[in-house]
């Protein structure tokens, strides 16, 4: 039995302004207009005989996470999410996943450790690949997925290999130590993907970060577990156990550490899409290299990556560089540097800068907000809520609103009033009254919320019921 274990969670600051704290990295569309989130999950589901899969995630991007999944439906897999009430690094959530795999289907399954956030273009050579690796740990071994390297690439980390085992872990290294491994042909790009027994693991990790292990063990026992949808359960980690997991990454704590530590060599089209420069690799550029998303015009340019989300970004006479246009953050970065633009979204959080963690756009179960436009004592909205939306039953201490349905149909509670709202029809909810709108249609529902009040933070809730279990 093989269980994959998809890992999904880290900012991804190299690419901010698109990845930030409240949408991260996994969820970025790539060139066939699905997140890498869900090509991870598709890659998964799609091997032989897969019948569960594991997710290990923050909870706040849970329901993101099943709405991704369900634009897929796996035929014949159940989902099983694991998550995380804080990040304590992918050693703390390889245990986790390991201790709950092992619970549920014993320490003989086979786990394939999976990134949520890697481009992988050859799925047969993927295929080939897991097929390799699973033969070495049906044989108790623990395994690495080594990358064939085609350049001497400074962003990643290595892995020095003699036949099938590997000798040891390397840091990214300069340009010229990257081009003398590129040159000895016996190191292989460190991929971060891992298959290995289940008692294998918890065996190493007792030995190697036993603290770890306790934690991750005693989170998952203590865990409040629930099934959400047909054929999806969902495990939220006891916080308080998890907490007390060493903050560390699972090659440190762990895989440096295993002796005779088996390697596939994998051929497979692979890219941990780390930045700018070479999430524009994994797109098909025209005949000046030049790769667009969305409203854009380039005129004498050259080699350039421009991603647009709701505006025309226009370049004249350039070359090399990646322009990345949101509603409220612009980046300019020559490719060259794009390892850099981690230091810029270090200064802004730092700052305390908003756009470090989040977006105008906030995502929520129901569905989503837009800020359209904000100034002392008002904000205005635009709430997108989906077929079967529902929004808590709730109050604000702070503000009024005016909401104006534009699409769909919105049926409301404000006070004691049960309104049915069609296009073109509002509503009037004083300070203080309780309501809550709903989409019981097929089609998303669209309205606009005008607040005005002293204080209008997201935090000015009061919830009284909630489907999604926040009140």
């Amino acid at each position: 039995m093989i269980i994959p274990v998809i890992v999904s969670g880290g900012v991804g600051s190299r690419l901010w302004p698109a990845s930030r704290q409240s949408h991260p990295k996994p969820f970025l569309p790539v060139e066939n207009g699905k997140s890498l989130l869900l090509n991870t999950y598709i890659r998964a589901a799609s091997l032989d005989g897969i019948t569960d899969i594991v997710t290990i995630t923050a909870h706040d991007s849970s329901f993101k996470t099943v709405a991704e999944y369900e634009k897929y439906a796996a035929p014949g897999v159940t989902d099983h999410l694991l998550l995380e009430p804080m990040g304590r690094d992918t050693a703390a959530a390889t245990a986790a996943a390991t201790v709950y795999v092992a619970k549920n289907f014993g320490r003989k399954a086979v786990i394939l450790f999976l990134a949520a956030d890697h481009l992988i273009r050859d799925t047969a050579g993927f295929n080939k690949a897991v097929a390799a690796a699973e033969a070495f740990a049906g044989r108790g071994r623990v395994v690495t997925f080594g990358i064939e390297p085609d350049r001497p690439e400074t962003g990643y980390g290595y892995l020095e290999v003699e036949g099938d085992n590997v000798v040891r872990f390397v840091e990214k290294p300069d340009a010229e130590t990257a081009k003398n491994y590129l040159e000895a042909g016996n190191f292989l790009w460190n991929s971060g993907m891992f298959c290995f027994p289940a008692g294998a693991m918890l065996d190493a990790m007792e030995a190697h970060c036993p603290k770890v292990l306790q934690a991750a063990r005693t989170a998952v026992e203590k865990g409040a577990r629930q099934e959400i949808a047909p054929h999806t359960t969902e495990t939220v980690l006891d916080a308080a156990a998890f907490a007390g997991a060493p903050k560390i990454s699972i090659d440190y704590a762990v895989m440096e550490k295993i002796a005779n530590l088996s390697v596939v060599r994998a051929n497979i089209g692979w890219s941990d899409v780390g930045n700018w420069s070479s999430l524009s690799e994994s797109y098909t550029p025209d005949n000046e290299g030049n790769t667009t998303i969305g409203d854009a015009a380039l005129v004498g340019s050259r080699n350039c990556f421009v991603s647009a989300q709701g505006r025309l970004v226009s370049l004249v006479g350039v070359e090399d560089l990646a322009v990345v246009d949101t509603r409220d953050a612009t980046l300019v970065v020559n490719k060259a540097r794009s390892q850099d633009v981690k230091a810029l979204f270090e200064m802004l959080k730092d700052k305390g800068h908003e756009s470090h963690a989040s977006f105008p756009t906030g995502y929520r179960p129901w569905g989503s907000y837009t800020i359209l436009d904000e100034g002392a004592g008002y904000k205005v909205k635009r709430i997108e809520v989906k077929p079967g939306g529902c929004l808590s039953l709730q109050s604000h201490k702070h503000r009024s609103e005016h909401w104006t349905v534009v699409q769909g149909v919105a049926h409301v509670v404000n006070g004691e009033e049960q309104l049915v709202l069609n296009p073109n029809e509002s509503t009037y909810i004083a300070c203080g009254n309780v309501h809550r709108m709903e989409n019981r249609g097929e089609e998303p529902m669209t309205l606009i919320e005008v607040q005005t009040g002293s204080y209008l933070g997201e935090d000015d809730i009061v919830r009284y019921e909630d489907i999604y279990g926040r009140s």
